[in-house]
């Protein structure tokens, strides 16, 4: 559009109308439309509205897809994704053929790691690019940790589980001993002394457990060695009445005779 351009009738220093600076601003405007600045401070043509640009104006076509080609160790994967994606998409869209998420991923094009934000058209990126995918060092130490915990939680489960197991048996000892001192029936003392020494070596067990494991089945278990012990020690003083009950003394009281006549004995003489 060609804009005239006169000087002002009243004479003025400048030169120009108003009106020539409104048309020169706005033909200015018009000719930025549709261009971009990126972070990277290269120009590029402005994205695609969500509200289809302008009033009127049909919106752009959207921008072509390209095929990247990406390494992952021994694999090969080929992406279509948009031209003017980010790394960040890209990443998304590499989650299912890697099996790696998006926020485990590094992803390197022409030596350099590329962050999330940055798009693929700035950096360089066309159709059939090669790039790099590998798991992100940070991510590499965060899963060892988290195994080696697991790993760790896993152990100490079994061991409670394995003391879990031993104490049953000897509770059921226990409920074995009441009962026969319940019904009169005495109990050999060392047998109930070394269900408590067992059952004190099974206490010091679960103490020893790391704290990893599962605290809720640890406190079980170490409340019901401690309510057995109580119980064999209750057991134990019955068990020493009941001894006492049945031992029978047995005595022998002599009659004696203080006053008794005295015996003669008289012979009879045969001639």
């Amino acid at each position: 559009m060609a804009t005239v351009m006169h000087r002002s009738s009243s004479g003025s220093s400048s030169g120009w109308s108003e009106a020539a600076a409104a048309a020169a601003a706005a033909a200015g405007e018009e000719e930025r439309a549709g261009w971009e600045v990126r972070p990277s401070g290269m120009v590029v043509q402005a994205r695609d509205r969500e509200d289809g640009g302008a009033a009127g104006v049909p919106p752009r076509p959207p921008p072509p897809e390209i095929r990247v080609r990406v390494k992952y160790g021994a694999a090969r994967h080929e992406v279509a994704v948009s031209s003017i994606a980010t790394f960040g998409e890209l990443k998304k869209a590499l989650a299912a053929r890697t099996g790696l998420q998006p926020a485990d991923q590094q992803v390197t094009y022409k030596g350099r790691e590329r962050g999330n934000s940055e798009y693929l058209d700035a950096c360089g990126v066309k159709n059939k690019s090669k790039l790099v995918v590998s798991e992100d060092p940070a991510s590499l130490e965060r899963r060892y940790i988290e195994r080696q915990r697991a790993a760790r939680i896993e152990a100490a489960n079994r061991a409670i589980g394995a003391v879990a197991l031993e104490v049953d048996k000897l509770a059921d000892q226990v409920t074995s001993i009441e009962k026969s001192i319940s019904g009169g029936t005495k109990v050999a003392e060392v047998q109930i002394t070394t269900l408590i020494e067992l059952l004190m070596r099974h206490a010091v067990k679960l103490e020893s457990v790391p704290a990893d494991g599962d605290s809720s089945q640890k406190n079980i278990q170490a409340k019901r060695v401690q309510k057995c012990v109580e119980a064999l020690d209750v057991l134990k003083v019955s068990n020493a009445r009941l001894q006492q009950r049945a031992a029978v003394v047995v005595t022998t009281k002599w009659e004696t005779f203080d006053n008794a006549p005295p015996v003669t004995t008289q012979w009879e003489i045969f001639d």
